[in-house]
């Protein structure tokens, strides 16, 4: 399949590592320009120079901002003003049993999983309805319908982009412009990667038989039983945001979309738009 997505200019959110990273990958390799965002101008310029290695002819800039505050937010604004295609994927967790979460931390988790869509979805999508063509893509998780008991404050954000998406896509019906929510099960992401590593040290295991441990101990319903790549979730990112794809699929202006989970009960997609 040719994607191509040359003319577009893409924005991803928390993309020096993990799925935010094969995104820009995959959205680089697609033709489209790519906005690389972290938090730390190190990790920004690491990211530039080696998706330009990769992709020698790849339009791409680097802003570093932290999206977990307002002030962060404008300074992404501020220095990529515009885009076609916006993928909110900027998010952490931290693992705590409910009683030991303060409120502190509710709320911080708050600003950077979901009020940093809010935040770039507010100000871009206007732009993308008056040009009659757009794409945002939430990265949310298997966990915003099958809360884990170890990370509710981490459920909590993801369902809520869920109910932003769904609503931002209502919004928008008509207008050109799609939102989708892509909910990835366990991913070999930068911070998942390195929980396992902690977990194959202290059991004396490897990485691989750590990863089965955590899909038989904490995801006892997984489907695939194996943990997604990266790559794999930025390929359903990327096929997404190709125009040509309502065409093949449904003539949808605005839809949001789940995608594949571990678990049986988050295999499905909901409420497209007709």
């Amino acid at each position: 399949m040719n994607i191509d997505l040359k003319g577009r200019k893409a924005v991803v959110t928390g993309s020096t590592a993990g799925i935010g990273r094969a995104i820009a990958d995959g959205l680089a390799r697609a033709g489209a320009s790519v906005v690389i965002n972290g938090r730390g101008e190190e990790r920004v310029a690491t990211a530039l120079r080696e998706i330009r290695e990769l992709f020698p002819q790849a339009d791409l800039t680097g802003v570093a901002a932290d999206l977990e505050t307002a002030e962060g937010a404008g300074a992404l604004f501020a220095q990529a003003p515009d885009a076609d295609i916006l993928v909110n994927n900027v998010g952490t967790a931290r693992p705590k049993t409910f009683f030991d979460l303060a409120d502190d931390d509710w709320l911080s988790l708050f600003q950077l999983n979901v009020m940093s869509g809010v935040r770039a979805a507010r100000h871009y999508v206007p732009k993308m309805t008056a040009r009659g063509w757009g794409r945002v893509v939430f990265i949310s998780s298997e966990s915003a319908l099958n809360v884990p008991k170890e990370m509710i404050d981490y459920g909590m954000t993801k369902t809520a982009q869920l109910a932003i998406s769904r609503g931002l896509a209502e919004a928008v019906a008509g207008t050109g412009v799609t939102v989708n929510a892509i909910l990835p099960g366990p991913t070999r992401s930068e911070i998942l990667s390195n929980m396992m590593n902690e977990l194959a040290h202290s059991q004396g295991i490897s990485q691989e038989e750590a990863e089965q441990v955590f899909l038989t101990t904490m995801r006892p319903t997984t489907l695939i039983n194996r943990f997604a790549t990266t790559e794999e979730v930025a390929n359903m990112v990327v096929y997404v945001c190709w125009s040509k794809r309502q065409r093949r699929v449904a003539p949808v202006c605005a839809s949001t979309a789940v995608y594949f989970g571990q678990s049986s009960k988050s295999v499905r997609i909901i409420n497209q738009l007709p």
